[in-house]
């Protein structure tokens, strides 16, 4: 990726978590790299030759699905194609917000440039040019089972190069024709293969799980300093992030982890004011940070490899290899890489908010935390934090329930043709709302430890702390009286969704760009 001009060259099977992220979050355009041209361009020319040829194959001149058998005459392959395209449209719900779609358009590009695919190279351009345009088709959450690839939503994709339906621009929805002039093209009339190399592929799926990692790394990341700032505003222990206790267990992220937030807390005045008090024994949720968080880390590293190996995958079928001149068939559209993945992340999501939820009742139990209780003077009359910790309790609770894994679901679909699917795509979806509630939760934390630490004024703590908390204090106000908290909640929220945590906490992060 070109840092002067925000693009990014796409190099199918070598794109890595960091171009994604940027993709993910916008303001980037994309090309093609020139050597993949080539394979696609091969690809193309055995699926023209076995049409030439009158061959029978899958994907190109059959049915689909159950209805394989069924072999279609070459004068109505394009009204084949065109009708699978219709046909599978059938998504419901909200639309897939931009970034989603970004993430949808550029894996798709990736997957049909791998070369196995057989479609035209215009085809691949075409949707690089409505990327570039910012013309987002309009695809619906709903609908896929993540097996014989995402076809529902990916449907909806294609929609937008027949010029049916509608797009979105810059939020405003235009019919899709209109879409694609502004992009100077022509509504496509596709070629033999070209609609179900569309169709097939996991990229729907790979793309909410791919939100659901970069979201996650987010909260992992503000759930480490909110762990940090409640640690010093109940005056906990150092002393269990010492180096050797983890080296001794040997967990990578848990060893991560613990000089993170040793980092985190160097030249600390609240740590030196009771260095000496003999304190080793806090609850678990303080003590053991690294290793639950460790945990976490270790498991957003796994599903991240796996994230980056999918999108660059080649998952639609039949897959064409022009070396042998071969089309075969196969199940790479079937999105249990996925789903496990995505069910992985969800688990690191919901003990993230878990054991952030935990710190902050520990922080409004005066008897452990040794702060007012509720972290609000005149208590009585004020209630201070405490109903911001049943929020907190209700979201982590609300994840228990969201973190069930997606994929030991299974309900067979086409006449039992597709007897085991990897409901991938609810497993990576669901993750968007998991986050939403762990930002939340983590945000309630940091905002109550930044309270707790103001009482322990004018001992100051950490530089890189103390930089975190006139981050907090832009956004939210010292509570020396109750108030509407609301907005206060959205706006730490928002604080623990955001991308700005000292490098060395962003580096320990997969997606993070480099």
């Amino acid at each position: 990726m070109s840092l002067s001009t925000q693009e990014c060259r796409l190099i199918p099977g070598a794109v890595d978590l960091a171009m994604l992220n940027a993709i993910y979050h916008g303001g980037v355009t994309l090309r093609l790299d020139d050597g993949a041209r080539d394979e696609v361009l091969k690809a193309h020319d055995t699926v023209t030759a076995i049409v030439s040829s009158g061959k029978v194959t899958y994907g190109i001149n059959t049915g689909f699905g159950k209805l394989a058998q069924t072999t279609i005459p070459a004068e109505r392959l394009a009204e084949l194609q065109r009708n699978l395209v219709l046909s599978h449209s059938v998504g419901l719900g909200d639309l897939l917000p931009d970034n989603v779609v970004r993430l949808v358009m550029a894996t798709k590009v990736i997957s049909l440039a791998r070369g196995h695919s057989g479609v035209r190279i215009a085809l691949i351009d075409a949707l690089i040019s409505l990327f570039n345009a910012g013309i987002m088709p309009c695809i619906p959450e709903k609908g896929s089972v993540g097996a014989s690839g995402d076809l529902a939503p990916l449907a909806h994709l294609s929609l937008m190069l027949l010029g049916e339906g509608e797009v979105r621009v810059n939020g405003e929805l235009i019919p899709a024709v209109d879409g694609l002039k502004l992009a100077g093209l022509e509504p496509f009339v596709l070629g033999p293969k070209e609609g179900l190399a569309l169709l097939n592929g996991t990229q729907v799926s790979t793309s909410l799980a791919l939100r659901g990692l970069f979201e996650a790394e987010k909260v992992f990341a503000a759930g480490l300093v909110a762990g940090a700032l409640s640690l010093e505003a109940i005056k906990g222990s150092i002393k269990p992030f010492d180096s050797r206790i983890h080296q001794a267990r040997g967990q990578s992220g848990q060893i991560a982890v613990a000089a993170a937030v040793s980092e985190l807390l160097a030249g600390s005045e609240i740590l030196d004011s009771h260095a000496n008090c003999g304190r080793v024994q806090d609850p678990y949720s303080i003590r053991c940070v690294p290793q639950v968080m460790g945990a976490c880390l270790d498991n957003l590293n796994h599903s991240a490899r796996i994230l980056q190996i999918e999108a660059n995958a080649a998952s639609d079928n039949p897959l064409v290899f022009p070396d042998s001149g071969e089309v075969i068939s196969g199940g790479n559209f079937h999105a249990e890489p996925v789903a496990f993945a995505a069910d992985i992340i969800a688990l690191a999501v919901a003990e993230i908010g878990a054991i952030s939820e935990r710190r902050m009742a520990l922080l409004l139990d005066t008897g452990l935390s040794g702060l007012p209780p509720f972290l609000v003077n005149d208590g009585g009359v004020n209630s201070g934090f405490m109903i911001a910790q049943v929020t907190a309790a209700a979201l982590a609770s609300e994840n228990k329930s969201l973190a069930h894994p997606g994929s030991v679901d299974s309900l067979p679909t086409s006449a039992n043709q597709e007897d085991h699917v990897s409901m991938a795509t609810y497993a990576a979806r669901r993750l968007g709302d998991m986050c939403f509630n762990t930002a939340a939760v983590v945000g309630i934390e940091a905002m109550a430890a930044a309270q707790g630490i103001d009482f322990h004024r004018p001992l100051q703590s950490s530089p890189m702390i103390e930089h975190e908390m006139t981050r907090l204090r832009k956004r939210v106000a010292f509570l020396d009286k109750d108030r509407l908290m609301a907005p206060d909640i959205e706006q730490m929220r928002l604080w623990a969704s955001s991308d700005s945590w000292p490098a060395h906490i962003a580096a320990l992060l997969p997606g993070h760009t480099r």
